[in-house]
This record gives C-alpha cells, structure tokens and sequence, in this order.
C-alpha cells in the first residue's frame, strides 16, 4: 500500500513590517563593492549587462542606522540566529541580475558548511515603491511595495534586482540561520 505524504517547501513569501524607522539610511557610508562571483560577473557581461552590477553597500563593518538593532530583535523573536544586516543603495541604471546568493563570508563566519539551507534571508523595502524600482524572488516580481513590505526566502532561492528609475533604491537585507 502507497502512503501519500505533503511536503511544503518554503520557498519565498511576503509580509509587511509596521515602519519605525526614518531616513537615516539615506546617510550612511555606502561602499561600492564587487559582487563576490566574478564567474557570474563574467557571464552577466557576456549577456550583454553593461550597466552597474551592485550597489552601494552599508554592512555591520559600519555605522549603522540608530534603530537597526531592533531588527535584529525582531528576526531573534522568530527563531533566528548570528543575524546580520546590510543595507544597500542601487542608484540610477544599476541591474542586479538572476543570481543565487553565495553567502561565502556568512558560511565561513559561523560554521555553516553543509548547513547552508539553514540560511534564511529577507530584503526588506525601506521606501515606497518608486517607479524603475524592481525586485524578483524566484521568478516572481514585485513592483508597487510599501515602506516595510519584506520578501524572505530560504538560502539559495534566484532573485533579481533593479533599478532603471531616477531616484535611488534602498533595502535592508537581513540574514540569519534557524
């Protein structure tokens, strides 16, 4: 006799946190680093992606925000662990293509090799949407957010970025492990 069994799989969804924060993120000292794959780099280019390929990025090596801390609070409440926030600016003409994250530091940092599907991130929306502003979690698009809207996924899930709009796209990307 065949047993029937369900298995959900997280893969990506959204919910929305009531916003507490201000502008401060406007002011922090973003860096302008590479994307830590230079063999996806190479086929992004080969494509024909001639724009900026990252952000800026402001991560906990750095000044952060006043009120950061309280994410981490929240994101401990719902079970996770070694949090770690960055927040990033995509300005003018940036495209972050389909990618999957590699999360080389954060494996390396706290011990997670063969855990890595314990990994959880979610990118949190810190304005409202603008028009060029662009975000897509394993093929599905999100467009018209709220200040506060947050799209979580399981580790390696592909997503895009984007921004073809005129003023700069800000995000919080939050990561921990269960």
């Amino acid at each position: 006799m065949w047993k029937l069994f369900t298995t959900v799989i997280l893969v990506a969804f959204k919910y929305h946190i009531e916003q507490f924060w201000d502008d401060e993120f406007k002011t922090l000292d973003y860096i302008q680093e590479p994307f830590n794959d230079p063999v996806s780099v190479q086929h992004w280019t080969a494509q024909g992606y001639t724009s900026k390929i990252c952000g800026g990025l402001c991560d906990m090596r750095h000044r952060l925000p006043s009120w950061a801390g309280k994410f981490i609070e929240i994101y401990e409440a719902q079970g996770w662990k070694d949090i770690g926030l960055a927040f990033y600016r995509m300005s003018t003409d940036t495209v972050m293509p389909v990618h999957q994250d590699l999360y080389k530091r954060y494996v390396e940092l706290f011990n997670l090799q063969g855990q890595e599907t314990s990994i959880r991130r979610a990118l949190l929306l810190l304005e409202d949407w603008k028009p060029g502003h662009y975000l897509e979690v394993d093929g599905r698009p999100y467009v018209d957010w709220k200040a506060g809207d947050t799209v979580e996924w399981v580790y390696d899930l592909p997503h895009m970025a984007a921004n073809i709009g005129l003023e700069d796209r800000y995000t919080l990307q939050i990561t921990g492990h269960i």
